[in-house]
């Protein structure tokens, strides 16, 4: 064996073990709570292999809408750590990121759920990853009198047994309901949160937005809508209503209060290789949920 090739190996070899490292120190954290990690020695070990290799990753990230703030963000703050690392986000909805991945269309994908059976039967390797927690809000138009809904009346609102805003406290005006579209991680959590404990559907006649923004932009832009988006998405352009008398707020949803929580993730196909592991390292790590926390999602454990 030529002493550039054994060198080579080595380079390789030091790249994984850091990259093991940097995951590891995420995932304990993430497992048991940890509030604080020791990261300036495996950032230093990190930065000295990558340059020693001359490492030129790039990494094809696709998925759900919630989860793309928070990867778009971790990518753009990890390329500044680690020049030689590139990578390339795709807001495409939690289905079809899985499906993206689990083909071996992109290297990493997206969900705002859980992973279904039928998924794992036709991609077994699939590895998902937890990197945070989310809520849902139901939110309408700022100038909607109405503040408050029981979830039972949020289910009839959904399936179009409740259709006049009077009928819930409001003015005597027909509801404009917006949903997602069918295969979105945000409307498998409402539709499991929601709908089937009262036995319901989403109605038929629901409009169908594709996207958290678009349809935070389309109740915004409807004095009579009403829709959900994660807890991320919410701002000034809409308003959040309080569930059976509590708010949709990360503390709540931590006390068990809010009803309405999930788990957000990334997957891989098979076992990540070295630069799948430093970034999902990366984004369990404290400055990873720092990067949640701030995005207004729920991290993993407390970081403030």
């Amino acid at each position: 064996m030529s002493g550039g090739a054994a060198s080579g190996r080595t380079v390789i070899a030091a790249l994984a073990a850091v990259a093991v490292a940097m995951f590891l120190a995420g995932y304990l954290a993430s497992s048991f709570a940890l509030s604080s990690i020791s990261r300036t020695n495996v950032k230093t070990a990190t930065t000295t292999v990558v340059e020693t290799a001359g490492l030129n990753a790039r990494l094809n990230v696709a998925g759900s809408t919630t989860v793309a703030p928070i990867v778009e963000e971790a990518a753009r703050r990890f390329s500044e750590l680690y020049p030689g690392f590139r990578i390339s986000v795709a807001a495409i909805g939690s289905g079809p990121g899985i499906k993206a991945v689990g083909s071996g269309e992109v290297d990493i994908g997206m969900a705002s759920r859980d992973l279904k059976e039928e998924e794992f039967e036709r991609w077994p390797d699939l590895k998902p990853f937890r990197i945070a927690m989310d809520s849902i809000a139901i939110v309408v138009h700022p100038s909607n009198p109405v503040n408050e809904l029981t979830l039972e009346q949020v289910a009839k609102i959904f399936a179009g047994e409740i259709r006049n805003w009077k009928e819930v406290g409001g003015p005597d005006k027909p509801i404009h309901v917006i949903t997602r579209e069918k295969g979105s991680g945000t409307r498998d959590c409402f539709e499991h949160a929601v709908m089937k404990p009262f036995g319901k559907e989403v109605s038929a006649e629901a409009m169908v937005q594709q996207g958290n923004p678009k349809v935070r932009a389309a109740v915004a832009n409807d004095p009579l809508s009403i829709g959900y988006i994660s807890l991320g998405f919410v701002d000034e352009t809409v308003k959040p209503l309080r569930i059976d008398g509590i708010e949709p707020r990360i503390e709540n949803v931590l006390k068990g209060t809010y009803p309405i929580k999930r788990n957000l993730y990334v997957v891989t196909k098979g076992d990540p290789d070295p630069a799948e592991l430093m970034f999902i390292g990366y984004l369990l790590s404290a400055e990873g949920q720092k990067i949640v926390e701030e995005l207004g999602y729920i991290p993993l454990y407390p970081v403030s």
